[in-house]
């Protein structure tokens, strides 16, 4: 038989706390789980536990140091030392520190399952539907909507007017209990919450009306949001504290408002910047004009060169979204498109057969260019 504090690598002076560390260590190290197949490891992980076992009940540990492994040999450990299902200590404790590697401790155990301490409560959200130029400029919007608050008739205690909540007699008020379980490494004992409180560490004999017992009650709320200038579809505004109230005296969860933005008639967005498309006519175009163009703030004057061609874009800078950090606005960005008369009477056709031929073909030099890399100079 080694010596336990050999195994865990510790002096015979080592603290308690000494002692736990060395074993979370080497636990983690040769867990069969991390080890999966490797029988030297599963011993290794026997050896250190059973160890543990010894050095961490003040008894066994003198025990051990006035006789050493004679003492815990043939039976004297309560199925030798090298039996694991000898161990009778809680070993909950050590493995809440990675339970992470373990899927949260072994059978719900550890620290993580305790139910009686302060939980924060629920986060909330709610969508509000706002307009193109609402979210370009910001707006005040009210919000109507549900939390759940503390029971005004219990002050939050679950209890009936007149009466407390009572420590639950089976796990004294701490919300958890030991269990033992069968494991193939031998009985195992475990902490878990109490199964008559929920965790809780007490029982309500009467229970609030207005609650039912859970000291919790649903309250409509009604809030003023500001909306900020230069928000975006799909964006959230944070309002913290203003979510559900927690229990046993946790802090409330956050109101999240969703933010959606009803599509613009003209405009489109990308980032801060805006986008439109203005149809105007052969004449703006060939001769050049000045054209009304559609802004946020409403109709604008721009002048367009003569010889303008169908597609061509046009930026009026400052004129888009304000930046939602306050700094400056983006542009409105808008393309031309020309618009081909139709219908024509016989006059109109003659008139512009006539103009066609006084432009010739030195008016139309793309038309010109392309069908010449395609038939060559003599083209018509």
């Amino acid at each position: 038989m080694k010596d336990c504090y050999e195994v865990l690598g510790v002096e015979k002076s080592a603290t308690d706390a000494e002692i736990k560390s060395a074993y979370r260590k080497l636990a983690k190290k040769y867990h069969p789980d991390m080890n999966p197949g490797d029988k030297e490891a599963e011993e290794k992980f026997k050896e250190v536990n059973d160890a543990y076992a010894i050095l961490s009940d003040p008894e066994k540990r003198k025990k051990f140091d006035t006789y050493g492994a004679a003492a815990f040999e043939n039976g004297g450990m309560g199925g030798g030392y090298g039996g694991f299902g000898s161990m009778d200590f809680d070993i909950s404790d050590i493995f809440g520190s990675f339970g992470d590697i373990f899927g949260g401790g072994f059978g719900g155990g550890g620290r993580s399952s305790r139910k009686n301490g302060p939980v924060r409560g629920d986060d909330l959200l709610q969508r509000v539907f706002i307009s193109f130029e609402e979210a370009a400029f910001g707006c005040k919007k009210d919000v109507k909507y549900t939390r759940v608050c503390k029971c005004q008739d219990c002050s939050g205690s679950g209890a009936a007017p007149g009466t407390s909540p009572v420590t639950c007699s089976k796990c004294g008020g701490t919300g958890q209990i030991n269990v033992q379980q069968r494991t193939p490494f031998g009985v195992m004992q475990t902490t878990r919450a109490c199964d008559a409180c929920g965790g809780a560490g007490q029982t309500i004999p009467s229970p609030c009306k207005s609650c039912r017992g859970t000291g919790l009650r649903n309250v409509s709320k009604e809030l003023e949001v500001n909306i900020p200038a230069g928000i975006d579809h799909g964006q959230r505004i944070t309002l913290r504290g203003m979510g559900n109230e927690g229990m046993r005296g946790g802090p409330a969860g956050d109101l999240y408002i969703s933010v959606n933005v009803r599509p613009h008639a003209v405009f489109e967005r990308d980032g801060f910047d805006i986008y439109c498309e203005i149809p105007i006519t052969f004449t703006d175009a060939a001769l050049g004009a000045q054209i009304s163009v559609p802004t946020l703030e409403g109709k604008a004057s721009y002048d367009i060169p003569e010889g303008t061609q169908s597609g061509t874009t046009f930026t009026m800078k400052g004129k888009g979204i304000p930046n939602i950090n306050g700094r400056g606005r983006g542009d409105l960005i808008f393309k031309v498109m020309v618009e081909v008369p139709k219908s024509l009477n016989d006059a109109q056709k003659d008139a512009l057969r006539k103009f066609a031929d006084l432009c010739g073909k030195s008016n139309y030099s793309k038309k010109e260019k392309f069908f010449s890399k395609i038939f060559g100079k003599d083209s018509k």
